[in-house]
This record gives structure tokens, sequence and C-alpha cells, in this order.
């Protein structure tokens, strides 16, 4: 089979690196990738936002099936093009993706199909707006309604702050179009967790659950970012909260998707909180998540593109999705600044080791990985090119060992202005840890 995989990032590089590993598959494009993927795919100079682009890509380069994993292109209807051009396609059609692109429609759908979710109001008029939050409980959450690159929420503790953030999306349009219409919605407290899951429309079968750290320094302080580390499994998933998540919220969402005519085929990612009232949901993707597809995807011990293959025939149920019992850690090595401003062009260097190339993954030893992230290539050198530019992924049986051991790996990385959170991990050992004091 050739398969084209549309994107760049360490997202792309993590699923090029798990459709490598089936025989099966004869070539990989990535459209564009990365410097670092390109050990493992022929990379092809188009946009992952160019629709008609990939489109001619696919049918030029004969594609069997083309996976479409950032939020902006699902937004686009990529899908929808290439399947009307007669590609199959992992990844929600436009219609269904709108569980990402509004959150405006996400939350009515969540209230209409009564999916346990924050109390929210949404609002296309500034005016209405800034009286609300005049009287509305505090903290409260101002959320950008359309795609903001992870930066359209802002948590408000002062009805002043409240005041700001929709001033600064309705008013200066800091989001674009995105920001026309917000949603303010009640502030949730609780553990977050991350599922992804994978689902034809009527079957839904999940990834192992995930920890995201979002902000860029130690302690959940500093600026929101696309994700500095994660670890896996999340302590706080418990049996009893996933059995609760697939029977309320799961099902019931593509459910949902169904009855409202657009079924959704592809990656769900749910974010949830976990409250005292039990796990409801923050937001939706419609696509992998990153860096939680990086550190959950060495789990999966399931054929990745049988299961992407049955997504798209609708056989989802037939097909096994099953997970190791280990733990995994993905430290990520961003380039200093990010994610403001930084500097870019300096040159990476990776553990050399017997039988290891400077790859989009660069398979270390045993139950370690690195993605490239954002990197390209300049005649032998890898040169940094993101803000984001290394994952150091790392599986063990036990959570404290997988830290341990994806911080190694990320200490034989190295490029200047390198800089890392240290503490990725530290508070799901401390969950864990009470778990068992419990």
């Amino acid at each position: 089979m050739k398969i084209g995989v549309v994107g760049s990032g360490g997202r792309e590089a993590a699923i090029i690196w798990a459709l490598h590993k089936d025989a099966r598959v004869e070539k990989i494009y990535a459209l564009p990738g990365n410097g670092g993927i390109e050990s493992l795919a022929t990379c092809l100079p188009v946009s992952a936002t160019d629709v008609e682009g990939v489109v001619k890509a696919a049918q030029d380069h004969e594609m069997d099936f083309v996976v479409v994993t950032p939020d902006d292109p699902l937004a686009l209807g990529m899908v929808d093009a290439l399947q009307e051009n007669g590609i199959a396609t992992f990844g929600p059609t436009k219609a269904a993706a709108r569980l990402e692109s509004s959150k405006a429609y996400a939350k009515e759908l969540m209230q209409k199909y009564h999916i346990p979710t924050a109390a929210f109001k949404v609002f296309d008029n500034e005016e209405e707006a800034l009286t609300y939050v005049e009287e509305c409980p505090l903290p409260t959450v101002v959320k950008a309604s359309g795609l903001a690159l992870g930066k359209g929420v802002v948590i408000c503790q002062t009805r002043e702050e409240a005041a700001g953030a929709v001033r600064k999306m309705m008013g200066e349009e800091v989001f674009g179009q995105s920001g026309k219409t917000i949603v303010i919605e009640e502030f949730m407290e609780g553990p977050e967790i991350s599922v992804l899951a994978l689902t034809d429309g009527k079957t839904i079968k999940s990834l192992v659950s995930s920890m995201d750290h979002k902000r860029a320094f130690d302690g959940d302080e500093g600026p929101n970012t696309g994700g500095m580390g994660c670890i896996a499994p999340n302590p706080f998933y418990s049996k009893e909260i996933a059995g609760i998540a697939q029977e309320k919220i799961f099902l019931p969402t593509i459910e949902a998707c169904e009855k409202e005519g657009h079924p959704f085929r592809g990656c769900l990612f749910f974010g949830l909180m976990l409250t005292d009232e039990g796990p409801k949901v923050l937001e939706y993707n419609c696509r992998f998540g990153d860096p939680e597809t990086e550190t959950v995807l060495p789990l999966l011990q399931s054929n990745l593109l049988d299961i992407m293959l049955a997504t798209e025939s609708g056989n989802l149920a037939d097909v096994p999705v099953e997970n190791s019992d280990a733990a995994s850690c993905c430290v990520v090595l961003a380039s200093k600044g990010y994610p403001v401003a930084y500097d870019k062009g300096f040159e990476i260097k990776m553990p050399a080791r017997e039988g290891t190339a400077q790859a989009a993954t660069s398979a270390t030893n045993a139950g370690e990985q690195i993605f490239v992230a954002g990197a390209k290539k300049e005649g032998e050198c890898l040169l940094t090119s993101g803000g984001r530019v290394i994952d150091a992924v790392a599986q063990a049986p036990t959570l404290e060992e997988a830290i341990q051991k994806a911080y190694k790996l990320a200490d034989e990385i190295m490029f200047e202005g390198a800089t890392k959170r240290t503490d990725i991990g530290q508070k799901a050992l401390q969950a864990a840890q009470n778990n068992k004091n419990d």
C-alpha cells in the first residue's frame, strides 16, 4: 500500500513510525513532513492546508489511503475532498469536525444530548458578552469558538480579566474569525484526563489514557503551549471512571453525531475533567492529540493500519484495539522562548547508537523513541525549525521508570537553546502514590 500522512509535527512522526512497521506498507508520503520524518517517508512540498494540492498529490502518487491529522485541514473539508475523488481516507468530514472547529456547536450538541460538560453561554455580540461577565460566577472561562492553535482559552479570576478576554477575542480579533463567537463557561475543578478514541461512527475503542502538561514551565506555570510533555496511563482514570465515561460521554457523543446526520469516523480526542460530580467534557478534538499520540502509540499492541482501515470501512467492531500494561513518558524539547518568540536554525545532535539514525524516529534502546517535531534537513545536518523540536519518549513497566528513562534520553539530545520542563509526570506519580495509600 501507498499511504499519505498529512501534517508535519511529532504526532505525524509517531503515526508514520507506527504505520511503517506494517509489512503491507510499500511507501509512505508525508505532506509536508519535516527533516526528521524524511528517514521513514518521502516528504512532498504540499501545505497541510492545501486541500486541492493534497488531493492532486494523492492522485499523482497513486496513494491508496490518506491519513489527515491536523485540525485546520479537517475543518477545511480535506477528508470530504479526498473521498469525493475516490481516495480512502482516515479522518472526519468537515461537518463532523465541527466538534472541534466550533466550540459553540460542540457545547450546544452536548447540551442537546445531555452529555456532561460545564454550564455555558454562547455570544456573538461583544456588548452582550461584556454585560454577562459583570454578573457571571467567578472564576469563569472565556473561549474562542473557532480554532486558535490551543491558545483560545482564558481562565479569568476577576471580572476585569474576563472583560479583557472578551475584548481581545471579539473586539481586537486576536484570533481572527475564530474569536468572533465566544463561549463563556463555568470553571470546573479536578484532574484533567486525555483519551484518544478510534471510532467508525458506531463502535468506539480507546487507546491508553494520558495526562498532558500544557504550561511552559515547571509547576504548571507560564503560558499555555501545544504540550510540553505527557505520561500514560493517567492514574486518575480508573476502570470505574472509564466505564462511566464510555457510557455517559463516549457512546452518547458518537450517537449524537449519527443523529445529527454527520457520523464521526476517525480519532476523537476527549479532554475530560474529573469533577466531584464525575467526568465532564472539557473539549473535543477531532484528531490525534499532540503530544498524547507520541506517548500512547508505543503502547498500542494492535496494528494501527488495520484499525485505521476499519474506521473508514465501518468494521471497527471486528478489529482488536489492545494496549500494553506498561507506562510511557514523553518529554518535549523546545526552542528557547517558545511559545512566544524563538530563534531557529540550530543543529540538533542526537544519541549515536548502533543501528540507529537521526530520524523521524530514532529507535535507540528497547522501549525508546525519538520523534522529530520541528526540524529541517540541510545537507547531513538536522536544524531546528519550530517551537517544539524533539519528543523524547520511553516506556517501562512502571511510570517512575518510564519518566527516568525518558529524561535520560532527553538529556542526550542537544541543540542551542534547548529547554524542557523537569517535572513531567510528577503530579501523576504523586496521585499514584496517594491511590496506593488509600
